[in-house]
């Protein structure tokens, strides 16, 4: 399951205290692996962030709350567009590094 969720810029290093918090955790964000992007880069609101996550329900329902103070779940048309953008990002990236190893 898919979930993006936006967050005013300012609240930047509050969103990657909760991030980045127990690394090694059965439920740490790091386990379930994130991408935090700027509005600027995505050509979205430039006075948000945007946290893209690929996870359970199970874990999009306690992400939700561990986030619920500092990001919300952006629109569903947004949240698909950035998905899309994000995705899109990481393939082409993908594909430039296998180039690089003649893959």
């Amino acid at each position: 399951m898919d979930r993006v969720y936006e967050c005013d810029l300012s609240k930047k290093a509050d969103v990657a205290k909760i991030l980045e918090a127990d690394p090694y955790g059965e439920d740490s964000f790091a386990r379930a692996g994130y991408k935090v992007k700027d509005g600027t880069v995505l050509d979205e609101d430039k006075d948000k962030i945007y946290i893209y996550l690929s996870a359970s329900e199970e874990f999009i329902k306690k992400a939700d709350e561990k986030l619920k103070d500092v990001a919300k779940p952006a629109s569903e048309e947004k949240e698909k567009r950035v998905a899309e953008k994000i995705k899109k990002e990481e393939e082409q990236a993908e594909a430039g590094f296998g180039s690089i190893f003649g893959d």
